[in-house]
């Protein structure tokens, strides 16, 4: 099973968590870092480190962090530059994070990053270019 460890700006990072657990159930193997006010890129990468010491990563760890070049993320490339295994994967959301959740049993690291680049995005849509404008074409084709 890949390790993940979500890393943001404030709670957000556990929000997620939560969030995820309500939908999936109690995790294991998952951590959360929050950056907050006051705390330097030293303090979160001491967070880290921590979090890694609890969990089991010889599977592979994935840091799934709220933004590029933020500090989480910045941290975290000082993790991931020295080791094997590891990856960063930036924008963060509730889709991408239960994808993360539901496949990291049967997925190798670098296809469970390809995996959550791709429902990261596909997990952003609008209702009426999405749906709206759906039903009304087909509803247009039914006519015909």
């Amino acid at each position: 099973m890949v390790s993940i460890i979500i890393g943001s700006h404030g709670r957000l990072s556990e929000e997620l968590l939560n969030t995820a657990e309500m939908i999936c159930g109690k995790q294991s193997n998952i951590s959360t870092v929050s950056l907050m006010p006051g705390e330097s890129l030293d303090d979160i990468l001491e967070k880290y480190q921590a979090a890694m010491k609890e969990l089991d990563i010889s599977k592979g760890l994935i840091f799934l962090v709220d933004v590029f070049a933020g500090s989480p993320f910045n941290a975290a490339t000082k993790i991931v530059y020295k080791e094997g295994n590891m990856d960063i994967v930036t924008g963060v959301n509730i889709p991408m994070l239960l994808e993360t959740i539901t496949k990291r049993d049967n997925m190798e690291l670098n296809e469970l990053v390809e995996v959550l680049k791709n429902s990261g995005s596909q997990g952003i849509s609008s209702f009426k270019e999405d749906f709206i404008k759906k039903t009304s074409k087909h509803e247009d084709e039914e006519e015909l």
